[in-house]
């Protein structure tokens, strides 16, 4: 029977292991670790171990050995073959052997365990160790898996926070081995700190084998929990188990005096004591419910008191034999069946419950009789009272009056109801009382409860009546209230809405019809934004207007189908939905117009744009042309490089690139024609206006002409008074040097800086002034104050020229006149060269010739010409 039972045990292990074979990782690396220690711990004695479980028993070699190992029989001669068929041999050599032992193996084949199969190579090496390791294990008639359990629990049972319930989570914290080893070897373990040297258990698992899994694994911590059952469960000391003998026994003859004492106490007077007081019998007197009371004050009083002290040291008894029991490691005493401390409290609650019942129902009996002839005369009261008020009511609720009432009428209507509404209520508190009043004479068993409870019903029916007219008039009243106010406020919601929508639509109409004027792409632009953004409200707006509609189709619908007399019209407003409907019409009718108009504005802005990128395009150009040129003339002017010739031919050469030049002037000026036509008045793209652009190419033409005018004027100086190149270039340098701003021009107290540098004696002084002044009308005849190089050449010229040079010159006009006394335009041109017989005649013309003939020059006129009257 007992190897049936071992079967039975395995077969259930292996169908475990079974539906176990898809292993968590974190429980296969346990096992593997575990079981490969465990048998390294046997393998040891006969000088070997092994390294890789799975691959170590493939050849079923160390396999048999193991098991020679933890039997002591002898297992058949093993095949030394290296093939397959002697490894399969020799691996079912060793699971017949195992089978033999009364273990059935499911599912597990020589073929996996020499393929290295893990799986079933763990399956194998567990339900050998249950069989060798944890079958024979028995603690208190329970053996294998229960009896190593019961075990741990009775070995940790004194220690805190140890509390082992099964073989995987129970061990995670390390709390339940360290109890084991300390119950059984006190002195190798301190504070959790193990001496692992003197128990020659293997380290079958590491800490965080455990602690990093959720849930270890349960066979792995059976197979290491076996190796501490077997270390210790022998180990005790013969004279140690005498001596906790002799104190047992000790310890047992006083618990069981402490257990006789607590069933002598524990007595059943509780049991007779409730039936007593659970009687509740009434009785119809007085003097009987009286007598009743006084029994149970003597009860009270006598009775119950001991047995209360004889509770309590039933209670201490208990305790304290339960305390020593728990010490002794015994179990839990348990009293007789119903003589547990639990059902003494139970009971004794129920004692305490069925006199608190029977206390309140003797008192709860003597007012019911007190009360009883007091309740029926003032229901009597209350009913007839109430009765004489309901007379009548049902007639006035029931009338139909309100069918014909106008407006005015129905809220008076109302105000009279309500009021009597209130007056209901206020009787509503008095048919509660005659209802509560006939509840409690029922409660009490009045004898005429029957007679009350008709007279009550009828009260209750009554005003249940009286109810359901009220609130069904009630509701009529407050319909046509509501039908007419409904119609009212409808008026009164188009009016409000009716009159924003349509001063909307008016505005409108008047911005959609509205003229507008604009000068650039962005205001165009913006008012197209805003003419969309308008746009975008009408969706909006055709809402509220098919709202507004909405309102005045909703007023039709309420008087078409409740029959609503109404005469006249809004009086809230004298809009009519015709009319917005009308307006609404025209609105839409304006917005393509608007949008036609803005798309037109909005093309020509375009083409303003255009026509002022086109013109500032050019003006940004030419603009600054022309002020390079400017800056590029006055440089020349001013610069001291090669002759007067030199410079001269170099203006000229400007003065033909810049009339090569004037073909965009013109271009310009037909660009700015455009934009006059099209009345654009500002350009943001330039700082250039054409009227910039006229006076920069004016002063640009006159600056050339001016700027070689003067050149010429040197040269003639030059040529006239026989100044060299290089007092040119001094009286330049000079000039230049007290230029300090570089216009061409010297101010006065410039020019009397220069005069200065050059040798003139110009004092500070009244003589010096004077001198300066005289001057200063020389070369600045018209007041400017401003001083001219070719004003300064002159006037250098005429103080450093040779005074016999005008003589010279006169002299030869009389040479070249002969005995006319005068010489003509084209004779100059014969005898002089081209340019100084131009001079001569440009500057001979305005003064009229000799005798009236035209063109002709006479001595004095000629002299004027050249020199002026102040050298006659």
């Amino acid at each position: 029977m007992e190897q049936y039972d071992g079967e039975e045990c395995y077969m259930q292990q292996q169908d475990d292991w079974d539906r176990d074979l898809l292993l968590d990782p974190a429980w296969e690396k346990q096992q593997r670790k575990t079981f490969t220690a465990w048998c390294n711990s046997h393998l040891r004695k006969a000088g070997t171990q092994i390294e890789n479980i799975e691959e170590d028993f493939r050849d079923g070699l160390k396999l048999m050995l193991l098991l020679e190992v933890i039997s002591g029989e002898r297992l058949a001669k093993p095949e030394r073959g290296k093939m397959r068929v002697h490894k399969i041999s020799n691996v079912n050599k060793a699971l017949d052997f195992i089978a033999s032992k009364g273990v059935k193996l499911v599912s597990i084949g020589a073929e996996e365990i020499v393929d290295g199969n893990a799986k079933m190579t763990l399956g194998m090496i567990w339900t050998i160790i249950l069989r060798f390791a944890i079958q024979d294990i028995s603690v208190e008639e329970t053996s294998a898996k229960e009896g190593l359990l019961l075990w741990c629990q009775r070995k940790t049972a004194p220690y805190k926070n140890v509390n082992i319930q099964n073989f995987h989570i129970s061990w995670k914290d390390g709390l339940g081995f360290c109890a084991l080893i300390h119950r059984h070897r006190p002195e190798l373990i301190d504070y959790g700190k193990l001496r692992k040297k003197y128990l020659d258990i293997p380290k079958m698992l590491d800490a965080e084998d455990i602690v990093g899994t959720a849930r270890p694994d349960e066979k792995a911590i059976m197979t290491y929990v076996s190796s501490f059952y077997h270390a210790f469960s022998g180990a005790q000391k013969a004279e140690t188990a005498a001596n906790r003998i002799c104190k047992v026994l000790a310890v047992n003859q006083e618990n069981e005096q402490l257990m006789e004492d607590y069933e002598r106490l524990a007595s059943d007077w509780i049991r007779r004591t409730i039936p007593w007081l659970e009687n509740r019998m009434p009785e119809n007197t007085m003097q009987a419910m009286q007598q009743k009371l006084e029994d149970f004050r003597d009860y009270r009083r006598l009775h119950k008191p001991p047995k209360v002290q004889e509770k309590c040291q039933l209670e201490i008894n208990f305790n304290t034999l339960q305390t020593k029991l728990r010490l002794s490691n015994r179990p839990a005493f348990m009293p007789s069946e119903g003589k547990m401390v639990s059902d003494i409290i139970n009971a004794w609650g129920n004692l305490e419950g069925a006199e608190k019942g029977y206390e309140e129902w003797l008192l709860n009996e003597i007012r019911r009789l007190e009360r009883l002839d007091h309740l029926a005369e003032k229901f009597r009261q209350k009913a007839t009272i109430h009765e004489a008020w309901t007379e009548g009511q049902e007639e006035v609720l029931q009338k139909h009056d309100y069918e014909t009432a106008s407006l005015s009428e129905i809220k008076a209507l109302l105000k009279k109801h309500e009021a009597f509404e209130s007056d209901l209520a206020a009787h509503q508190d008095r048919v509660e009382q005659i209802a509560a009043i006939a509840q409690e004479l029922n409660e009490l068993d009045y004898y005429d409860s029957p007679s009350v409870n008709a007279r009550c019903q009828r009260i209750c029916d009554q005003w249940d009546t009286l109810g359901a007219l009220t609130q069904k008039r009630g509701e009529a009243l407050q319909r046509t209230g509501k039908l007419l106010e409904t119609i009212d406020q409808l008026y009164l919601e188009f009016a409000k809405r009716a009159a924003p929508f349509n001063n909307w639509m008016e505005s409108a109409m008047e911005d959609l019809q509205d003229t507008f004027i604009v000068h650039t792409i962005e205001e165009i632009q913006g008012l197209s934004t805003a003419h969309e953004q308008f746009k975008a409200t009408l969706p909006e707006a055709d809402k509220e207007r098919q709202a507004i509609l909405g309102i005045h189709n909703e007023i039709a619908k309420i008087v078409q189908t409740y029959h609503v007399n109404m005469a006249g019209t809004n009086p809230y407003t004298t809009i009519t939905p015709q009319e917005v409907n009308t307006k609404w019409d025209k609105v839409k009718q304006l917005v393509p117009q608007r949008d036609q108009a803005l798309i037109e504005e909005h093309a020509r802005q375009q083409n303003n744009e255009r026509l002022r990128r086109q013109f500032a395009n050019q003006a940004n150009v030419i603009g600054p042309w022309i002020q390079t040129k400017m800056e590029e003339i006055g440089r020349i002017s001013i610069e001291m490089h090669g002759t007067l010739e030199d410079q001269l031919q170099h203006l000229r050469q400007y003065e033909k690139s810049i009339v090569n030049y004037k073909p965009k002037i013109d271009q310009l000026e037909g660009d700015h024609q455009l934009i006059q036509e099209a009345l654009i008045f500002d350009n943001k793209h330039t700082k250039y206006t054409m009227e910039h652009i006229r006076v920069g190419w004016e002063q640009l033409l006159t600056t050339i002409a001016r700027t070689i005018n003067e050149i010429e004027n040197q040269i003639l100086t030059r040529d006239a008074k026989g100044i060299s190149q290089e007092q040119l270039n001094e009286f330049r340098a000079s000039f230049n040097h007290f230029d300090r701003d570089h216009s061409g021009t010297l101010g006065a107290e410039e020019f009397k800086a220069c005069l200065i540098s050059l040798g003139f004696d110009i004092a500070n002084d009244a003589q010096g002034e004077s001198e300066f002044s005289r001057i200063m009308s020389v070369v600045d005849p018209n007041r400017m104050g401003i001083v001219t190089f070719q004003a300064f050449i002159d006037f250098m010229s005429r103080e450093t020229a040779d005074t016999d040079t005008a003589d010279q010159v006169i002299a030869s006009f009389k040479v070249l006149a002969g005995d006319k006394n005068y010489i003509l335009a084209d004779e100059l041109r014969r005898e002089l060269p081209p340019d100084q017989a131009e001079y001569c005649i440009a500057r001979m013309a305005p003064y009229t010739g000799p005798d009236g003939v035209p063109g002709a020059l006479d001595y004095m006129s000629f002299s004027t010409a050249l020199y002026g009257e102040s050298d006659l």
